[in-house]
């Protein structure tokens, strides 16, 4: 062995003993079929992730950054991560973009495309790509810039971080967009023990001035975190347009533990005016379930495309560094469809899974104008069983009280997903779905208010090996949650609990992995 082998096997060595977590690489190679690897959501090929961050559309590629710990499977070290797809759909690891550096870590925040060069780091041909994020070091938070000129390949940290500073110790996750009427770079970041979110605006992205600030507001029993600010068309009208601000709270989400409210308004380039509730403390919520937080949405797509993509962490604070996975921790939700929606309670956020995930269906079994007495009815005689599918089905309630979905079903354990008739929700119901007894906040049922539609309720499900994500009346509703069945548990049922129901039609897709090329 020569000493510049030695050398390096030392290095290894004091890495191992060192960096917590650091095994994980030396001990084990990823094969993206452990059992509760998600079979077509982004996860990390190994080690800890949380924050989606720098969601940014460049030169025909979708680009996925997120909160990492190069070094271990729970929190720690946070550095940028990196991935990128041309479909939302395959994804492609490359290396670790913003690391930790020099005791900063670096902390959620966003990414741009700027095309005018206004920053000075590429040209005009050859604009460059410039992330914003929150520099972290114990008792002090302040904002950061880096940039690439080579698409997103490497990062170049700016010699003169910070950008803004204003001597906190929480103050974070910075959200950019170039506001088009002003030609101008507006920041939204937040102040979260107050629970606001401050607006500023620069014309470099280096020099930041204070515009106004928002909140209190909504929910404020937790901390503030992770705001977007994006601008979208009502109803699909492109001359009648609302913003839109979503801001995280960790404790004190409707189901429990971290979750994203938003506000629906008007934004003048300086400050953002509340217009969708008559109470300041009311709130409205992204998701219902417990695993949907940190979402942001993807910047600089194309006018062509005509939409408005986000998507967010797919795991909960409560429990989020002890789910039961090795050697990865964490998943993204699947990519989503942004709209808003004229609704009886005013106008609200809807969510669409994104359409290029019709490339994973495979086998199609289709059920269509069945009476489902009261009872739980297997399928699998019909091939509607998998961990891995996509379910369109649409109830007319008849005289039942509940009437739904049992999936994931195995031995003792199945996920509802269902309607309660009477109380007009539609639910996920995880409280037998499988392994549970890393955290009592686990287990459990969470609803969303459904008004049903000519007696009528229609779920789309989106089913992992460890999540269920449910999008009812096209979005109105949306759950999503994790679940840890064993891998046997692949089963599904229709039932009706204290009538009979009817099934309207149900289309079942078992879906491919994205995954399997590897």
């Amino acid at each position: 062995m020569t000493s510049y082998s030695r050398r390096h096997v030392f290095v290894l060595v004091v890495l191992l003993m060192t960096v917590p977590g650091a095994l994980v690489h030396a001990q084990h190679t990823p094969t993206y079929t452990e059992p509760q690897r998600p079979q077509f959501h982004f996860s990390p090929a190994m080690n800890w992730m949380n924050d989606p961050n720098g969601l940014v559309y460049y030169d025909g590629e979708y680009h996925l950054f997120y909160q990492h710990n190069p070094y271990g499977i729970q929190w720690g070290h946070m550095s940028w991560g990196h991935a990128v797809s041309t479909d939302l759909v395959h994804w492609t690891h490359l290396p670790v973009a913003v690391p930790e550096t020099d005791g900063i870590m670096a902390f959620s925040g966003s990414a741009v495309v700027d095309h005018n060069n206004t920053s000075g780091f590429g040209t005009v041909d050859n604009p460059p790509m410039v992330a914003i994020y929150t520099g972290h070091q114990a008792g002090h938070q302040a904002q950061h810039i880096a940039y690439s000129t080579d698409r997103g390949r490497t990062w170049t940290l700016y010699d003169d971080n910070p950008v803004l500073d204003i001597d906190r110790a929480n103050f974070r996750d910075p959200n950019v967009l170039w506001y088009a009427p002003e030609e101008k770079w507006v920041m939204v970041v937040a102040l979260p023990n107050d629970h606001k979110v401050q607006f500023y605006e620069s014309s470099n992205l280096k020099e930041w001035s204070l515009m106004s600030t928002f909140g209190p507001a909504g929910a404020t029993s937790g901390i503030w975190e992770c705001p977007d600010l994006f601008q979208l068309p009502v109803d699909g009208n492109p001359n009648d347009t609302r913003w839109v601000l979503q801001v995280d709270l960790n404790p004190g989400s409707i189901a429990g533990g971290s979750g994203g409210q938003y506000f629906v308004g008007a934004f003048d380039g300086t400050t953002f005016t509340r217009t969708d509730a008559a109470e300041p403390d009311e709130a409205n919520w992204v998701d219902y379930g417990k695993d949907f937080y940190a979402a942001i949405d993807w910047a600089n797509l194309p006018d062509a495309d005509g939409r408005h993509l986000w998507v967010g962490w797919m795991n909960n604070w409560q429990y989020a560094q002890d789910i039961p996975t090795y050697p990865w921790r964490s998943a993204q939700s699947i990519p989503r469809t942004l709209a808003l929606r004229s609704t009886g309670d005013g106008v609200r956020l809807v969510q669409h899974p994104v359409r290029e995930l019709h490339a994973l269906r495979d086998i199609h079994n289709r059920i269509a104008d069945r009476s489902i007495p009261e009872g739980t009815h297997l399928l699998g005689s019909e091939g509607i069983t998998g961990r891995s599918m996509e379910i369109v089905a649409e109830f007319e309630v008849g005289t039942a009280d509940e009437v739904g979905l049992k999936v994931r079903m195995g031995g003792t354990e199945e996920t509802l997903v269902a309607y309660d008739v009477r109380a007009e929700e539609v639910f996920v119901d995880r409280s037998r779905s499988g392994a549970d007894a890393f955290s009592a906040a686990f287990a459990g049922r969470h609803d969303g208010p459904l008004p049903l539609e000519n007696g009528r309720v229609k779920l789309h499900l989106f089913v992992d090996w460890s999540s269920v994500e449910v999008f009812a009346n096209e979005g109105h509703t949306v759950i999503t949650d994790r679940i840890f069945p064993a891998p046997e548990s692949q089963d599904v049922a229709l039932y009706a609990e204290g009538g009979a129901a009817r099934l309207v039609a149900m289309d079942v897709w078992n879906l491919r992995s994205i995954w399997r090329q590897r």
